[in-house]
């Protein structure tokens, strides 16, 4: 069967789920044919700032692979409460890992402002349905890119709670050996390709990636190999030349990488509605010849079914997937940020639509978790973040001596002196007299 995505024959066939599971036999999750018209003010916080938009957003003129999916999920959810989205064992993983992604960034607002973390540290608060939605799909083999805002992504992806503690607190016990910091969380082991500070800078890496999974089977026979690359980034990436050049290149070469657009509606205190000629930015897939999904970045269980398709179509060989999860940060830009530019009224009505929250009552309403189950796991994430804590506080500073490790691949080039030693660790270097 071709994939559900197949943009060759896309107007003739309906998207399916997995086809492996029993649930694939129902409506198809996307159906170009019949395609939803939102009734809600998804977009931006309220109908009237849609309205005044430039743009004059026009849901009635949705055609070919670009589809908003929210309400189709919504709808498929309401049917028939027999027929799950998730198991148990699934319901509890996602509570797990959005509660420890939510518990961490807490932590993190802490410790920053007792002055055990420096510089720019940007929290992910309010957006763990897309983080846990892609990533807990993965296999380890597979790789996550990230942006500035990557500790969750981490975490996520399996990198222990102490490794992103210690790098956060510039210890040699983190994941980077303190040398990347809040904005640039990396681990071979687990796949994490890094988190980056530029805006648009990772999609490139990601593509990259991508490209050397496709490389290894196609060229290299590995058969095995059907690795898939996420790149996540924000909206105010996708006003970015590399964006588009990379959209460009993947849908080219079928690359098995899926764009994650986390469109949080605002580039630090640039609106969306504002900056984009059209906000709708999955409509951007369609034009390089992928699809562009749309879907409530609120709503794990939404995320999480859309991203099995995109994945697995990926992992088929079937090319890239746009999707945009439309979601919302809880805290300002960075710590640093008073965050006085967002609406009252827009925060609050987000606010009310916490990921976690409502995971919590599907769970319970459905008869997948009780509240002790549930409050068993608070207490659990509650203890590893303290662990985390204590184990990065107790860790040690790097020493001077690795200062210029990793930056130089010339063995004899500025770090290294003639004597083979690190030239950092001539007491004159500090003061800036040292021979150079």
């Amino acid at each position: 069967m071709s994939s559900a995505f197949s943009t060759a024959k896309f107007s003739t066939q309906a998207f399916s789920l997995n086809t492996t599971s029993p649930r694939s036999l129902e409506k198809p999750l996307f159906d170009p044919l019949k395609i939803p018209i939102a009734t809600s003010p998804f977009l931006g916080s309220t109908r009237k700032l849609r309205l005044c938009s430039s743009s004059k957003l026009n849901l009635q003129r949705r055609a070919g692979t670009v589809v908003a999916v929210s309400d189709v999920v919504k709808e498929k959810k309401s049917k028939s409460t027999t027929n799950l989205l998730i198991t148990k064992e699934e319901g509890l993983e996602l509570y797990e890992d959005m509660i420890l992604g939510r518990a961490f960034e807490d932590m993190c607002a802490q410790m920053y402002y007792r002055g055990k973390m420096f510089g720019f540290v940007h929290l992910y608060n309010g957006q763990e349905a897309v983080s846990t939605g892609f990533i807990k799909l993965l296999k380890r083999q597979d790789s996550v890119v990230s942006t500035y805002r990557d500790h969750v992504h981490a975490v996520s992806k399996g990198v222990p709670a102490r490794a992103v503690m210690s790098e956060l607190f510039g210890k040699t016990t983190g994941c980077c050996r303190g040398q990347g910091g809040s904005m640039h969380m990396f681990s071979s082991e687990y796949n994490l390709l890094g988190g980056f500070a530029f805006i648009g800078e990772g999609i490139p890496v990601a593509t990259g990636a991508s490209f050397t999974s496709k490389y290894k089977r196609e060229v290299l026979k590995e058969a095995d190999c059907d690795h898939v690359t996420l790149a996540f980034f924000g909206d105010g990436t996708c006003n970015n030349g590399q964006f588009f050049e990379c959209l460009n290149m993947a849908a080219l070469w079928k690359l098995p990488i899926v764009f994650v657009v986390e469109n949080n509606l605002w580039a630090i205190g640039m609106s969306h509605l504002r900056a984009t000629s059209d906000p709708q930015i999955y409509k951007k897939g369609p034009a390089f010849g992928m699809p562009g999904i749309h879907v409530d970045g609120m709503d794990v269980l939404k995320v999480r079914e859309v991203a099995k398709e995109a994945i697995g179509r990926a992992r088929r060989g079937d090319g890239p997937t746009l999707v945009e999860c439309e979601t919302y940060r809880f805290r300002g830009h960075s710590l640093a940020d008073p965050d006085e530019l967002r609406d009252p009224a827009e925060k609050a009505h987000y606010a009310a639509r916490d990921p976690i929250t409502a995971l919590k009552k599907y769970l319970i309403e459905n008869n997948l978790a009780s509240e002790a189950e549930l409050k068993a796991i608070d207490k659990k994430i509650d203890e590893v973040v303290e662990d985390a804590v204590e184990f990065a506080d107790e860790s040690p500073l790097p020493p001077r001596s690795q200062l210029l490790q990793n930056v130089f691949a010339d063995p004899k080039g500025f770090g290294i002196g003639p004597d083979g030693r690190y030239r950092c660790e001539d007491p004159k270097f500090t003061e800036g007299t040292a021979h150079v």
